[in-house]
C-alpha cells in the first residue's frame, strides 16, 4: 500500500489499524536539538481522543504516547522519532454484523475494489482512527514551529446551518477550548451543541466547518508550481476522514468579486513589508507573504449513523443497515486538533525546505 507518508524534509509515516494492537507514527527530518515536551504532546492527543465527551463516540482510548525513538535528555537528536499509540477499547464484535456488508459512504466497497480485501472492524487502515498518530507528529512539527515564532490556532466555525457570522480577527480564540464544540463564540457553541445532541439522540449525524490560522510566518515558505504553500495544505486536509472541502483567504466569494476589491495592497508597516487587507490568506503566487494564512476546511456528516439505510451486500443483494457500535454524531470538535496538526506538518515542513532555498 502506498500513500502512508506525508511530507519532504519534514516527513511522517503512520502505520496501524483501528482494531489492530496499535497504532502509531515515525517522523523522519526533525532537527536535532528541538525541546521534546511530551507534557503537550498528550496535551494534543488528550483533545483529540474519544469519549472526551458527550457530544463524541463512547469509546474511551487513553491514547498515551510511548516515545520508542530519536529523543534524549529531553530534546530531539536529528534520528527518526517513532512514537506509539496501543489500542484498547475496541470492541471489535459490533461489526461482525458488517463483515459482507458495505456500508453507505463509507469506504468498505472502494477498499475492497482496490484491494481485494478489507478489515471490516471499523474500516481498518481507512478508519479516523489513524488521525491520532497524525496528532501525535503535528505536535512535534509545532514544537519546532514554536522556534520560529509560528503559532497555530483552529476552531469550529459552523455545525450544519449553525455558524459563526464573524471573522477570526473578531473573536476571542483563548475561548476555543471553554466549551465541547471548541466554538469561541459561547452563544454559537449553545446552539451547535444542542443541534448534535439532538441528532445523536435521534441516530443521525451533522457535518461541519473548522477555521484554522497560523500566525507568525515570515514571508518565503512555499513553493511557486507544483509544491504551493496552499497546495500542499489542501492535500494535507483533504486527506483527513470526512473532508469534502477547503478554502483559503477569501475563497469562492473572490470569484465573485473584482480584482479593485479583493487585491491586497502593499504598505510599509512598522519596517516591514505588510499588505492593507488579506484576502489572499498570508499566500500569493505559492509563498507566504507574512501576513496570517487561514482557510476554512469542510467536514461532511458522519456516515455512521442509527437509522436504517438501503445498502448491498458483498454478493450485491440489497438489504438494509441500521448500523451499532460507538461512533461521532458530529466529528468536527475532535477534528481541530487535526487540523492544527496536519497545518503544523505542512509548515514545518516548508519551512525546513526555505533554509535550503537559497544561499
Amino acid at each position: 500500500m502506498a500513500g502512508n507518508s506525508f511530507g519532504q524534509f519534514f516527513r511522517i509515516t503512520t502505520f496501524g489499524e483501528s482494531h489492530g494492537a496499535a497504532i502509531g507514527v515515525v517522523v523522519d527530518g526533525c532537527p536535532a536539538g528541538v525541546d521534546f515536551d511530551l507534557a503537550f504532546i498528550q496535551q494534543q492527543m488528550d483533545r483529540r481522543r474519544p469519549g472526551q465527551s458527550a457530544l463524541s463516540t463512547d469509546r474511551n482510548e487513553a491514547d498515551r504516547v510511548e516515545v520508542l525513538s530519536g529523543v534524549f535528555d529531553g530534546k530531539t537528536t536529528g534520528t527518526p522519532v517513532a512514537m506509539l499509540l496501543r489500542n484498547a477499547d475496541q470492541r471489535s464484535g459490533d461489526y461482525d454484523a458488517l463483515k459482507e456488508v458495505y456500508r453507505p459512504s463509507h469506504a468498505d466497497y472502494t477498499y475492497e475494489a482496490r484491494y481485494g480485501l478489507r478489515d471490516h472492524r471499523g474500516g481498518g487502515r481507512s478508519s479516523a482512527r489513524e488521525t491520532a498518530a497524525r496528532v501525535a507528529a503535528g505536535a512535534l512539527a509545532q514544537l519546532l514551529l514554536r522556534q520560529w515564532g509560528v503559532h497555530i490556532q483552529a476552531y469550529v466555525s459552523a455545525v450544519g446551518p449553525i455558524a459563526v457570522e464573524k471573522p477570526y480577527t473578531e473573536l476571542d480564540l483563548t475561548q476555543i477550548e471553554s466549551n465541547a464544540v471548541r466554538c469561541p463564540d459561547a452563544a454559537t457553541a449553545a446552539q451547535m451543541e444542542a443541534l448534535i445532541t439532538r441528532l445523536k439522540a435521534e441516530g443521525d449525524s451533522v457535518g461541519g466547518v473548522i477555521t484554522c490560522i497560523a500566525s507568525g510566518l515570515p514571508a518565503g515558505w512555499g513553493e511557486p508550481v507544483f509544491d504551493k504553500l496552499e497546495a500542499d495544505l489542501a492535500k494535507g486536509m483533504l486527506s483527513i476522514n470526512a473532508v469534502k472541502g477547503f478554502e483559503i483567504g477569501s475563497g469562492f466569494v473572490a470569484a465573485a468579486g473584482r480584482g479593485s476589491a479583493f487585491n491586497d495592497a502593499f504598505e510599509l508597516r512598522d519596517g516591514r513589508v505588510r499588505t492593507q487587507s488579506n484576502h489572499s490568506g498570508g499566500i500569493q503566487g505559492g509563498i507566504s507573504n507574512g501576513e496570517d494564512v487561514y482557510f476554512r476546511v469542510a467536514f461532511k456528516p458522519v456516515a455512521t449513523i442509527g437509522k436504517s439505510q438501503q445498502t448491498l451486500t458483498t454478493s450485491g443483494e440489497a438489504t438494509a443497515l441500521q448500523a451499532k457500535g460507538r461512533h461521532d454524531p458530529c466529528v468536527v470538535p475532535r477534528a481541530v486538533p487535526i487540523v492544527e496538526a496536519m497545518t503544523a506538518l505542512v509548515l514545518a515542513d516548508h519551512a525546513l525546505r526555505a533554509r535550503v532555498a537559497r544561499v
